[in-house]
């Protein structure tokens, strides 16, 4: 696990404007660092020495040194590639993952990506062509970031350390702020910066002579099969998931595993057989899951760590985590995460977790919608939408809130885990609404895609594109590097995918229950009592918090403050923090999202 960096300029190229730019992400690769610079390209690489602590020194070269590697993430099945490729007459100088990137490319080009088992993120240059290419992982698993204006070419995994280049212009993407308020994070390509994009996942790009060209390269498909039964399926996951677990376990340095009192989590710290395990609570008991672990860590013999956080130092940390997370992100667990990622880095290298598996087989509650209201989702659709109407016109609430949804067809209603403004708040709030993009136009084109899918089916398609990479994946890479932890995702591997977007809706959920099969295949490796725990989903005590006096002046301030004054109307801020102090109304997602952004504004363009 790495931090790469790099830039084309035609004015000029400096080891110390590189260098600098390093420096920004050193958290990432705080091992050693390395650069290449030529007439048209600097390229930079901090290390975090997992595989081949000696010889896996980036920038790396080819033999004949046309080739120039710079990478970040881990192939899990380099060993298989780089014998295929001893067969063609390639010889290797070192036992690294980077080296089969390079003769990779070499002799397959373009199709190189399709052939990777792994998580990366990773930039070649061929010096002879004068042509960059650069990739990115299935699922998003590593970042990809680049800028593009002008004659000026920068990319890295972080967009702080593009600030060090002189030819960087800084400036506010303020369209990105409307899509935000709907999503909780950045949803698109796009980002807050303008004229800075992320690669998406399971896409790659050629840079030649200032042009930029984009393809994607896989696209997860969802075809079941339904002649398989219950039992089959669970050896299927059973075997892939040991399979997985296993390369993901491939290191020259220890792994541990997170560990919480759900399901996905202890079947990989199971079947991982680490020896140590990490665990993050809060004191108050409604959030704290220790007494679960515990118990279950001691029936596994495994050592367990586990850290509370406290209310002061959660709130102490929001500015310079939301400077780490590089754009704006609302998800409370995020902060939460990073002391998680914290205290393991005191122990490992290495750390297991479990994204993924909510979205590959079943294991969001609202997943269950489509089966709860599957009698009134049958009423004619004229009919919902006078009901919603009629609804719509009264205070927005839950019993409410369910009429004006399913007023709408599944593709209107749903963008992914979360809706926090509707745009009606958001014109309420906004002093400027750009208007640019609908956040459904976003999300529409995943339901299109499988149009013929049943209603889960294409929530799960819609959140792998959205709400795992933009939100998920996001916090983890962010929060793990924050600290120089690598932290893997044995769930979100290409072969583990193959097995779950083939199983039948009907073996993932049903009106009562989220991730059935996943659950009862874990079942037979952790027991009953931890294979169906009720999904906790990382929870912090935000909501109570925010009707504490401390925190709630302390937004409140904020809300106040001539940053709020420049983006919203203030005095509504002001009544939707009154409404939840009170108790009137629960908001704190809303009003959390727009703290984020204004703490998130004043790191990057007030105090930097």
């Amino acid at each position: 696990m790495c931090g790469i960096v790099g830039y084309i300029d035609k004015k000029s190229l400096s080891e110390n404007v590189l260098r600098a730019m390093m420096d920004k992400i050193k958290h990432r690769g705080p091992d050693g660092s390395g650069v290449y610079l030529d007439d048209t390209i600097a390229l930079g690489h901090q290390r975090l020495s997992i595989i081949d602590l000696e010889g896996g020194i980036q920038p790396m070269k080819n033999q004949a040194g046309n080739l120039i590697c710079v990478f970040n993430g881990e192939i899990y099945n380099f060993k298989d590639l780089r014998k295929k490729l001893e067969r063609k007459g390639y010889i290797f100088q070192t036992n690294s993952d980077t080296e089969v990137l390079l003769y990779g490319y070499e002799a397959w080009g373009n199709v190189l990506p399709n052939k990777l088992r792994g998580m990366f993120a990773f930039a070649i240059w061929d010096k002879n062509k004068q042509e960059l290419f650069c990739a990115r992982d299935y699922f998003g698993i590593k970042p990809f970031y680049y800028y593009h204006k002008d004659h000026t070419f920068l990319f890295g995994s972080e967009i702080k350390s593009f600030l060090e280049n002189p030819h960087f212009e800084k400036r506010l993407n303020q369209k990105q702020l409307d899509l935000y308020l709907s999503y909780q994070y950045s949803p698109t390509d796009t980002t807050f910066f303008q004229d800075v994009y992320r690669l998406m996942p399971a896409h790659y790009m050629i840079w030649k002579n200032g042009t930029i060209t984009i393809k994607r390269y896989w696209q997860p498909e969802f075809i079941p099969d339904n002649t398989k039964t219950k039992a089959e399926w669970e050896t299927l996951i059973q075997k892939v998931m040991h399979d997985s677990v296993s390369a993901h376990k491939i290191s020259d340095v220890e792994v541990g595993s997170f560990l919480s009192s759900g399901v996905d989590s202890s079947y990989i710290t199971a079947l991982a057989n680490v020896n140590q395990t990490f665990t993050i609570g809060f004191h108050k008991q409604k959030y704290n899951e220790a007494l679960y672990v515990q118990k279950f860590s001691q029936e596994i013999g495994v050592e367990n760590t586990i850290y509370h956080i406290s209310p002061s130092e959660y709130w102490k940390k929001l500015p310079e985590m939301q400077y780490m997370m590089d754009e704006p992100l609302a998800d409370a667990s995020s902060i939460a995460l990073y002391f998680l990622n914290r205290e393991a880095s005191k122990k490992v290298k290495v750390c297991l977790s479990g994204e993924g598996a909510d979205e590959l087989f079943g294991g969001y509650h609202i997943y269950k919608e489509p089966l709860q209201c599957k009698y009134y989702d049958m009423l004619p659709l004229f009919l919902r939408k006078g009901i919603g109407k009629v609804a719509s016109c009264f205070p927005c609430m839950k019993g409410i809130n369910f009429f004006v949804r399913h007023g709408k067809p599944l593709e209107e209603r749903y963008i992914g885990n979360t809706m926090i403004f509707s745009e009606k708040q958001k014109k309420q709030i906004l002093k400027k609404v750009t208007n640019n993009v609908c956040p459904t136009d976003i999300s529409k084109p995943y339901f299109t895609y499988l149009k013929s899918a049943d209603a889960i089916t294409r929530m799960q398609f819609t959140d792998i594109h959205l709400w795992l990479t933009g939100d998920i994946l996001l916090k983890a890479d962010k929060m793990s590097m924050a600290n120089s932890l690598e932290l893997r995702v044995p769930f979100l591997d290409k072969e583990v995918f193959e097995v779950a977007s083939q199983i039948p809706t009907k073996y993932h959920i049903d009106k009562k229950e989220t991730k059935k099969l996943l659950r009862s295949t874990a079942e037979q490796v952790i027991g009953t009592e931890y294979a169906k725990r009720e999904k906790w989903g990382f929870p912090v005590p935000v909501r109570e918090w925010l009707r504490e006096e401390l925190y709630a002046s302390m937004v409140g301030n904020c809300f106040q403050s001539e940053i709020a004054e420049k983006f919203f109307h203030t005095k509504e801020l002001t009544h939707l923090l009154k409404e939840h102090k009170i108790g009137k109304r629960d908001n704190w997602r809303q009003i959390w999202c727009v703290y984020m952004f204004l703490v998130w504004y004043e790191e990057y363009f007030i105090k930097r």
